[in-house]
Order: C-alpha cells, then sequence, then structure tokens
C-alpha cells in the first residue's frame, strides 16, 4: 500500500457521509491496546520538534502501525475494535484503556495515553493527505492576508483598532470587548487542506486571516512554531477516544497542564513582539480562576517589556494552582491573593481598565480571554481536532467546561469561519449561570459556590457579551442596554429574537458534585482513563445532551487531574502525580501577596511595583 494511498474504511449503510469518506480515502482510528510496563517505553511520544513515528518511518511505518493495531484487536475495523470515524493520515486519534498509567511513575515526556505512532512531518512533506485535491507540497495552504481587517468594541463607542493595537489594548477603552469588523472564513477546500498537518500548520492557517498585515508572515510563523515547541505532546493536543464515538481532546500537555497554555503562550510571544517594534513597555493586569494565572506567569516571566499582575481569590484555587503561580522566581511577575471571589477580581481588572488615568499611566494590557488574541488562539484546536475526524465532509460537536465562556466562544468563532460543528454543548457546574440563561432567556446573576471544579465558579462570563453583540445582530445600543442592567441590577433578559438565534446554535447542561466525582470513578473503572473535575463535568453533561450517534463528540479537557489530586483521589483511591518537570512543585518556596478587596489596595500595589511606575530597567 502506498503511504499516501490510505486503507479505505467499511461502508457503514446507515451512514450518509460514507460515501463522501470513501472518496477521500479517510482510514480508520487506530486504538491503543493495554500497555503494560515492558511496553511503555515503545508508546513513548516524542517531544514537540522532535516528531518521529514509534513504529518506523515512510511505508513501512505506516504499515506497522497498521499492523499493531489489528494484531492487538483495538484497530476500528477489526472484530470488537471501536466505531469508525473519520480520521485523516498522520492524525492518529486513539482509544486509552490505560491511562491510569499515569500513576504508575512514568518518565517525560508521559501524556496520559499515545498514539501508536506519531505521523507528523515537517511543513512541506509530500506525503501529505490527498483528498482528490490539490497537495501542497511547499506548506498549507493558507487564505490571504488581510490588510484592513479591524476590530470593533461591542458597545460601540470606541474607535476600531488593528489586530496589533487590539492586542495591547485587551478591553475597549467604552468597557466592550473587540470583535473582528468582518469574519474571516476557510473555505472546504481550506478545511480539507488541514488533515494530517501539525498543529503549527493549523494555526497558521486559521489565526493568519485575523492579524493581517499587522505583524509580517514570517514573524507570525516563528512565534507560533515557537509557542508549540514547549508543550509535551507530539500532538500538541491529541484527541483520545474514551467511548463510542466519544473523544477527549486533550489541551493539558503545555507547561502548566492546563488549556490556558495554548493561548498564553502564543500571546506572550506577540506581545513581545509588538513592544519590541515600539520600544514601549506594559502592565499586563489578569484574573483567574486558577489556570489562566499559572498559563500567564509561565509565559511571560522572561519578558523584559511587560510586568505581571495576576489577581486570584484567596483560599479558592487548588493548591497546585496556587503553587504555580507562587513559586515562580521571575522578578517581573506578581500573584496576588484577593479576599474575594474570582467574579470579584474580574470586576477589578475590568475597573482598572476603565480608569482610564491609571490605565494610560500603567500602559495597561490584558491577558484574560477579554483580550481577542486568546480566543483567535482557542479557535485552532477546533479545527485541529474536526480535521483529525473527518471534517468537512463529517460534522462533529463539542462539549465544553465553561466558566468565562471564552473557549466555547472559541467554538462559536470556528463554526462562524466554516467549520462543519452540528452542536455546542456548555457544560457547568453548580454555578450554572449560562445554563439557566439557555434555559431562560435570563441572565442573572446569583452567588458562588466553591466546587472541585474552581475554574468554572464563575457567575460574569466576560465573553458572554461578544455572543449578546452577535445575536442582536451587532446592535451596540441594545448590547450597552443589557450590561447597563447587569452592573445596576445584577440581571438582564435577553430579546426575543436574540435568544432564539443563541438556542439555536448552543446547547447547555450542568452537573453537581456527586455527579463530576461519580463520573469521575466510572470512567476511571470503565477505560482506565482519568478525568479532571472540569472534564468530569462536560463528560456528564455530554451524557444527557440530546445527540446523534453518528456525529462524533469531542469532550474538551482543559486540565490534567494532577492539578486537582484531592478529587481525582476521592473519585479513584489513587493520587495522581504531578509530571516531572513539576515533581518537586510542593517544595518550592512561595512568594505572594494578600491583599483586601478593595480597588484602592490593588491599583497601589501594582503602582508601587510596576516598572512603568516606578521607572525602574528592564
Amino acid at each position: 500500500m502506498a503511504h499516501n494511498e490510505p486503507e479505505r474504511g467499511r461502508q457503514d449503510a446507515h451512514d450518509p457521509h460514507q460515501r463522501t469518506r470513501q472518496q477521500q480515502r479517510i482510514p480508520h482510528i487506530a486504538q491503543l491496546p493495554h500497555i503494560g510496563p515492558h511496553e511503555r517505553h515503545h508508546q513513548q511520544g516524542q517531544h514537540a520538534g522532535h516528531q518521529q513515528r514509534l513504529c518506523g518511518t515512510g511505508e513501512r511505518g505506516h504499515r506497522e502501525a497498521q499492523e499493531y493495531a489489528c494484531r492487538h484487536g483495538s484497530c476500528a475495523l477489526s472484530p470488537g475494535g471501536g466505531q469508525q470515524v473519520g480520521r485523516r493520515e498522520h492524525q492518529h486519534v486513539i482509544r486509552s484503556h490505560v491511562c491510569a498509567a499515569q500513576f504508575a511513575g512514568l518518565p517525560e515526556p508521559a501524556p496520559l495515553a499515545q498514539t501508536l505512532f506519531e505521523g507528523y512531518e515537517p511543513h512541506g512533506n509530500q506525503a501529505v493527505y490527498n483528498s482528490g485535491r490539490e497537495v501542497y507540497r511547499n506548506g498549507l495552504a493558507r487564505p490571504a492576508r488581510s490588510e484592513t481587517l479591524q476590530y470593533i468594541s461591542t458597545r460601540g463607542e470606541a474607535p476600531p483598532l488593528s489586530f496589533a493595537d487590539a492586542l495591547l489594548a485587551g478591553l475597549a477603552r467604552d468597557g466592550g470587548l473587540y470583535v473582528p469588523e468582518e469574519w474571516p472564513t476557510l473555505s472546504e477546500h481550506d478545511i480539507a487542506s488541514l488533515a494530517g498537518r501539525s498543529y503549527a500548520d493549523v494555526a497558521r492557517a486559521v489565526i493568519s486571516p485575523f492579524v493581517g498585515d499587522a505583524i509580517p508572515k514570517a514573524a507570525l510563523d516563528v512565534m507560533i512554531d515557537d509557542a508549540y515547541a514547549c508543550f509535551r505532546h507530539g500532538a500538541t493536543v491529541p484527541t483520545v477516544q474514551i467511548a463510542p464515538n466519544r473523544f477527549v481532546l486533550e489541551l493539558f500537555h503545555g507547561p502548566t497542564l492546563a488549556f490556558k497554555d495554548v493561548a498564553m503562550q502564543l500571546l506572550a510571544r506577540l506581545m513581545d513582539h509588538v513592544l519590541s517594534r515600539r520600544s514601549a513597555r506594559a502592565t499586563l493586569v489578569g484574573a483567574t480562576s486558577g489556570d489562566t494565572g499559572s498559563a500567564a506567569i509561565e509565559a511571560f516571566r522572561h519578558s523584559d517589556a511587560l510586568d505581571v499582575f495576576i489577581l486570584y481569590p484567596h483560599n479558592r484555587v487548588s493548591e497546585v494552582q496556587r503553587r504555580q503561580m507562587t513559586t515562580v522566581g521571575g522578578q517581573n511577575v506578581h500573584a496576588i491573593a484577593v479576599e474575594g471571589t474570582f467574579d470579584d477580581c474580574q470586576a477589578h481588572v475590568k475597573a482598572m481598565f476603565n480608569n482610564h488615568v491609571f490605565r494610560d499611566r500603567m500602559a495597561l494590557a490584558g491577558v484574560n480571554s477579554i483580550n481577542w488574541a486568546r480566543i483567535v488562539a482557542q479557535v485552532v484546536y477546533y479545527f485541529y481536532a474536526a480535521s483529525a475526524l473527518g471534517a468537512p465532509a463529517r460534522e462533529v460537536s463539542f462539549v465544553v467546561p465553561t466558566g468565562n465562556f471564552g473557549d466555547i466562544f472559541a467554538g462559536w468563532v470556528a463554526k462562524k469561519m466554516g467549520l462543519p460543528i452540528r452542536d455546542l454543548t456548555i457544560a457547568t457546574n453548580v454555578n450554572d449561570i449560562l445554563t439557566r440563561t439557555i434555559e431562560s432567556g435570563r441572565y442573572e446573576v446569583t452567588g458562588v459556590s466553591a466546587t472541585i471544579s474552581p475554574s468554572m465558579d464563575i457567575q460574569v462570563s466576560s465573553n458572554f457579551e461578544r455572543l449578546l453583540f452577535e445575536s442582536v445582530d451587532r446592535d451596540a445600543q441594545a448590547v450597552r442596554d443589557m450590561m447597563a442592567s447587569l452592573s445596576q441590577s445584577g440581571s438582564f433578559t435577553i430579546p426575543r429574537d436574540a435568544f432564539a438565534a443563541i438556542v439555536g446554535e448552543f446547547s447547555a447542561g450542568r452537573a453537581d458534585e456527586p455527579e463530576t466525582t461519580a463520573t469521575i470513578s466510572r470512567v476511571y473503572r470503565e477505560s482506565g482513563y482519568v478525568l479532571d473535575p472540569h472534564t468530569a463535568v462536560a463528560f456528564a453533561v455530554a451524557g444527557k445532551v440530546e445527540h446523534s450517534p453518528r456525529v462524533p463528540q469531542v469532550v474538551l479537557s482543559t486540565a490534567h487531574p494532577a492539578k486537582f489530586p484531592d478529587a481525582v483521589e476521592a473519585a479513584t483511591g489513587k493520587r495522581p502525580a504531578l509530571p516531572a518537570h513539576l515533581a518537586d512543585l510542593m517544595t518550592r518556596k512561595e512568594r505572594t501577596t494578600v491583599l483586601p478587596n478593595d480597588i484602592g489596595a490593588i491599583e497601589r500595589f501594582i503602582a508601587t511595583h510596576s516598572r512603568i511606575a516606578t521607572g525602574a530597567a528592564a
């Protein structure tokens, strides 16, 4: 069998997409058999930037991987194998029966489950998947870069900005959030060309139209490559099958073990580049419910152009999350424990941006997903996962653990760009304001309850404003009215037509604490796969929503289970170990500041410690 002529899948008479898939020669999914101790070294993934096939190279490597899967009964076409779904050559989606191996002290890099082989080639590989369309021998096709794309505020009273200016601005000066003036789109031809490409290649194709000429193409390419070289899995964000036609998209292989790394590593490089070109400095402020802060501190800790101040709710994050923020030695990073909730922290960040005197004096920039660049970077993995599962020939559904609405809004953007997404499902814990909104059309803030999924303990979901803006046909006055009502009374009612548009795009569900723990326990017992509490919330919701059995359903896994060892141990009886690069985290010296829940105290601390205000040298 020629290396670029993969075996065709078995026909499914009930699948309307089957003929298209056969015409495109989409092979079956390879699944991972049980890993015994003697096999672990064969399953070990390669560090990004040094990706190799684990079963050999070229045609022989492809054949060995297919034969290995069939011998072990794990091939999707073998008796007892998993359900067939579309998958392109070089993108082996796998099924793990053995993710409890994480407890066995595997050497680094050791993701919870590995592909049979990492079939990725350098940019320009001639053996790329050929769907009958043009094979791009000199690199991935990407849409033409826009030279004029501007970003506008959801509240309509701030001037349009270029990508570079929106990147540094974060929040618009009228209090709104930036969105592109027009939505770039990718054609079916463009999406088909993503199949089998590296994550960095897909990122270039998706991000480039949003950047336009604000950053030179060559510089952007280098930043993207550099951003994902630190991820500890060759696929960057692998897709793992753990139940019939249900998959987990593992977004936790970055340096801080959370999905926030995917965007933050690129954001740091983009900001450094723009500030360097302008010979400028900035003060970066952000609020975190746990993962954003550690990802930002890790990404920006070596920056000479930026000082970083992260607000987190005191005693409301896990110990691992806290230590990832408080044990970093960079002198330009500051972790601030605020005696309040995440919503309080987020409100203080917005207040600092809306204090234009303080904002201008400190040259504030935003690191939360209010920053449009964060959303753009997260759009990429929807395209990456969907193309691995058969897009554009087949639809894919996503279930997303949701707090601040940024991650699932990125999925909406991917759909807006042309990705064939069937369903986008919002999954919330008991802090269920978004689920209640989808059910009733009324957005109403209540108290925040502490849970075992703390990154979702949120009531004010900032990015929901972007969706509101789109749902009212970009009527900025309507958005201003709703946001004013939220500020004054803690609630607003979505206009009828806008609400109809939203429920036409999203479904929603909730999982309480007992359900979350039971889901971790059940999935571990049935498959050996270990979910963190946030992913468990989404997995529980995935089982509740109406869903076509012939559409792949992808649950976004937003954090490594070792970040929440107490919750995982309570559910499984085993305590997950931190990866080697964080093995000594619990013994590192912490450095933090506890401040009252008072904007004045927070602004004074930042003004005292920012090098912009003090005039200290970089």
